[in-house]
């Protein structure tokens, strides 16, 4: 049975703090650190008590029943991604019942998919010829309306939606996961920090995709970082550098689908949409430094460009290069570039006075981190690696979840997931506009990037209108005051 004083820090966790200040005896780095490392610990102490025995937990959940019904909102390769490490969890009650997309092709690929490797734990009937399988832009209402209260909600659509459909979930009394990036401007990421507070008061469960905090060989050396093994954290440098993963040239265009579900469907390529590549891409890596450093950047200026024109132009970048500055003066040098045929680097590296160490060098996992004993970052020069091989994190983070949904324990991911889209968010703002901006601007800026998205429907405009001649507002540093318009 767990405690009810073992997780004393996520409910703080989720108070909007101005960065660089502190109350109390709670720091930044308490509170960035502490949360994740209580959560991390308490549920993997219920995981293996419970789940891992074998035993049936004598708690029930809040539907009233051991079963806890899944219903996956978003059906592309991330929500099936999802879905499959949510029924990885060994032990858990957990069935899906409920499929929702705009594209009922995805929902049936992934519906086949799942049956597949999870035969039993798909229950999508209801009694009818039709499926609980539900298509639109109010598909999510429908199926979390198959839910009970204390089921979940997994959220991976385009990350435009998660503030209206996280709304809806903490309405009906449902848990949530939600994909990353939870917000991508300073409006989402309010609505995504109020909304927190909401489900906190429904002492409902919250996950987000950010998995590198499960990562049990990070929270080592988180430990040893703050035991002071590197110094004093001056310096951090990041790189997410590799072949194009997805088309820069829009070209032909919509060529006969509705612009708006042609938008959605290339959600990528548009701010509205997903805040862009590098909000999407980049949000792990930056995440894991202001773990690391326990603290959310005050400051970020950058620069960045498109050096390959297609023959309709998106709105991202190829390259984007950021200097955030911490509130002691640290700095975090990132650099992301998508171009075909160049050196590709992938990881994220700090500097202590005392040593140099690496956060995760080639991949989100595993994550394969070091401690050196000095600046050269050698493999003679080793004071601390992580043992291999390593859990994987995109199923710990499920498991935590599920854990404390069946010790109805505190958890709640949402507000820190909505500042480190929004310090992602600033790095990108910066680029785009050409000009420094501050932690602060950025979750104050009245720029609302989705305005509207609650409402649409299949028949709406697209929340971007093409130019006269077909193209789209692309980010003009130095024209426009935000990143595509004034």
């Amino acid at each position: 049975m767990l405690s009810e004083n073992s997780l004393p820090a996520i409910v703080i966790a989720n108070v909007p703090r101005s960065p660089g200040k502190s109350s109390g005896s709670e720091t930044r780095r308490a509170f960035l650190g502490h949360s994740s490392q209580a959560m991390a610990t308490t549920a993997a102490a219920f995981f293996s008590s419970h789940f891992l025995s074998g035993e049936t937990s004598p708690r029930v959940h809040a539907a009233g029943s051991d079963e806890i019904r899944v219903a996956l909102i978003g059906c592309g390769g991330r929500g099936g991604g999802a879905a499959v490490d949510a029924l990885s969890v060994a032990g858990a009650p957990l069935k899906i019942i409920a499929l929702a997309d705009v594209f009922r092709e995805r929902a049936d690929v992934i519906q086949r998919s799942l049956r597949e490797e999870f035969k039993e734990r798909i229950d999508l009937a209801d009694g009818t010829p039709e499926e609980r399988i539900f298509v639109g832009f109010d598909a999510y209402k429908q199926a979390i309306d198959c839910l009970r209260p204390g089921d979940i909600a997994i959220f991976a659509t385009p990350p435009a939606f998660r503030a209206p459909q996280f709304a809806y979930a903490i309405e009906k009394g449902v848990h949530a996961f939600m994909e990353k990036p939870v917000s991508i401007d300073g409006p989402t990421t309010r609505q995504i920090i109020a909304l927190a507070a909401k489900a906190d008061a429904k002492k409902l469960k919250v996950g987000v995709g950010l998995m590198c905090r499960h990562c049990d060989r990070r929270r080592e050396l988180w430990d040893r970082l703050q035991s002071g093994e590197a110094g004093e954290l001056i310096a951090f440098r990041g790189y997410r550098e590799h072949n194009l993963a997805h088309n820069l040239d829009l070209a032909p265009g919509p060529n006969g689908m509705s612009e708006l579900l042609w938008q959605v469907k290339r959600f990528h390529n548009f701010l509205w949409a997903s805040g862009g590549v590098f909000s999407d891409y980049c949000i792990h890596h930056i995440d894991e430094v202001c773990w690391m450093k326990g603290a959310w950047p005050v400051r970020a200026e950058a620069t960045g460009g498109r050096h390959y024109k297609g023959k309709l132009d998106d709105q991202n970048f190829d390259s984007y290069a950021i200097e955030y500055t911490f509130d002691d003066g640290a700095k975090f040098f990132y650099s992301s570039r998508l171009m075909n045929n160049c050196e590709q680097k992938f990881g994220v590296f700090g500097q202590g006075s005392k040593g140099a160490f690496t956060i995760s060098g080639s991949g989100h996992s595993p994550a394969k981190s070091v401690l050196y004993k000095s600046q050269r970052m050698d493999k003679n020069n080793i004071l601390w690696a992580a043992n291999q091989p390593e859990p994987n994190p995109y199923r710990r983070e499920w498991e935590h979840l599920v854990a404390a949904i069946m010790a109805d324990e505190p958890y709640n991911e949402a507000a820190r997931g909505a500042q480190a889209s929004l310090a992602t968010a600033m790095g990108r703002f910066a680029a785009h506009t050409g000009q420094p901006v501050t932690y602060d601007e950025m979750l104050n800026s009245q720029d609302d990037l989705t305005a509207g998205v609650a409402s649409l429907t299949a028949d709406s405009p697209s929340i971007l209108v093409a130019n006269s001649d077909g193209t789209y507002p692309v980010p003009s540093p130095g024209k426009y005051k935000f990143e595509y318009r004034n």
